[in-house]
């Protein structure tokens, strides 16, 4: 096939600054409405059901249901980084070769994990100690949110293949109707027809179903290199390696991310339902924050693709530093907002004092700690841009991953408390941190990337 592009690629020629903020605003505001949709079905059925099916639909069944999809997401963030580093050596051709690779595997990846996610639910909920009153709910809630998980790959997919090359307001614009479907569905299923937990992941896979049709419709539309042809939709063996290499080493780290979760999330429901339900309202608080640095990471991932592409090492370099600046000064302000303001934040949630009380005491320690990740958002998505995505994958593992567990299983036991697992959480943060900042400054081959002008 042959293809091209003459549209003005700034991501490569605009002011560096400029041109992060302007891909940043409509990724972290389209995070912000997935997220919003999420934290909908939180404060929907916290406040007219109850605190088991707060728990129910946060707690182990987001766990798992993170291990199973995370996996993919990786291999999604592989095809973002192929795509901007094609579409900014201007290798059209492989950048369709990938755009339907791609596509291909969403499909095919999808039906897996639905199978996989709808059996594995009860023996996985057993295995983490669900506590009994939420045992069904949670089951339901897993079970219903996976017969949609193919939407949600060909989401995410397409979405992805338009931020790659610098289109971040269609996702956006996409995400902003699915948040408002999901709204009015979780407040007609749940308040009006009092279909509980059913009603609100009905909801959630509706949305995601029509945030997928968007995405191909736009796809199949478009005059530019990443024109979706269904009939073209198949496995080009050098673009899924290319993919792969790139995209599973992040589905790994994110799997990790979520194995030693499941061993965290265990560890809180042994403390009983209303530390579940305060750690799921935190949980819903605390993404917020991690939508906001997630962002950063997803724009200097591509911002450094293109440039890696081009071959413009100089920008690569100049790009990193600024993201860097921009997302401390953002984190600092948003650990201040979450830390004062807690109590009315956890309010939307519930109006369970003891909910409350324990919501706080998670929240006043974890906010003064968030700008300790920084280094491994950044450093490790502008590396990931670069086409190298196993180093920040052992790293990540190491540092976070494998240490909680060392923590839980051998450093917990000495003092079981509920501060002793938060704790966890901001020593790992720093610590990956120092491992990021060493690499990033003593690497040899990046070092003289970087230096290659």
């Amino acid at each position: 096939m042959k293809s091209s592009d003459t549209t003005v690629n700034k991501i490569t020629t605009g002011v560096i600054w400029k041109q992060l903020l302007y891909f940043f605003f409509p990724i972290l505001l389209g995070t912000f409405f997935q997220q919003l949709y999420n934290t909908i079905d939180a404060v929907v059925v916290g406040q007219f059901v109850g605190k088991e099916a707060l728990a129910a639909v946060g707690g182990a069944s987001s766990t798992i249901i993170n291990l199973l999809v995370n996996l993919f997401v990786g291999i999604s963030a592989g095809t973002t980084v192929v795509v901007a580093q094609h579409y900014g050596a201007k290798e059209f051709d492989k950048v369709h070769d990938a755009v339907h690779t791609s596509f291909a595997f969403a499909i095919v990846a999808g039906a897996v994990m639905m199978v996989i996610g709808i059996l594995i639910a009860p023996w996985a909920l057993s295995l983490m100690d669900t506590p009994k009153d939420i045992m069904e709910n949670s089951i339901t809630y897993i079970r219903v949110y996976f017969m949609g998980v193919i939407a949600s790959f060909i989401y995410n997919i397409g979405s992805g293949v338009l931020r790659a090359i610098g289109d971040t307001k269609k996702p956006l614009y996409f995400l902003i109707v699915c948040c408002i479907v999901n709204i009015v569905l979780d407040l007609l299923f749940v308040v009006k027809m009092g279909m509980g937990v059913l009603g609100v992941a009905l909801a959630t896979i509706i949305s995601q179903l029509i945030s997928a049709i968007l995405v191909c419709t736009t796809l199949c539309k478009t005059s530019k290199a990443i024109h979706l042809i269904w009939k073209h939709i198949g496995f080009t063996p050098i673009s899924l390696k290319n993919i792969v290499k790139v995209g599973l080493p992040a589905g790994i780290q994110s799997d990790m991310y979520a194995i030693s979760n499941v061993i965290i999330q265990s560890c809180i429901n042994s403390f009983g339902t209303t530390v579940v339900a305060a750690w799921t309202a935190y949980g819903k608080i605390d993404s917020f924050f991690w939508m906001i640095l997630g962002a950063f990471g997803t724009s200097i991932t591509t911002f450094v693709g293109q440039n890696f592409g081009a071959r413009k090492y100089d920008r690569v370099k100049k790009s990193i530093n600024v993201c860097f600046l921009m997302s401390l000064g953002t984190t600092i302000l948003v650990s201040f907002i979450i830390f004062i303001l807690c109590t009315p934040m956890l309010n939307l949630f519930t109006t369970d004092s003891e909910v409350i009380e324990v919501g706080i005491q998670i929240m006043h320690i974890m906010a003064p700690f968030y700008f300790t990740y920084i280094c491994v958002e950044i450093f490790s998505g502008a590396i990931r841009g670069m086409g190298v995505s196993l180093i920040p994958m052992i790293m990540t593992i190491c540092g976070i991953c494998v240490f909680r567990v060392i923590w839980i299983f051998f450093v917990l036991p000495f003092n079981r408390t509920l501060n002793m697992v938060i704790l966890s959480y901001p020593i790992s943060w720093s610590l990956t941190s120092i491992l990021f900042i060493i690499y990033y400054f003593k690497s040899s081959w990046l070092q003289n990337t970087l230096s290659n002008q």
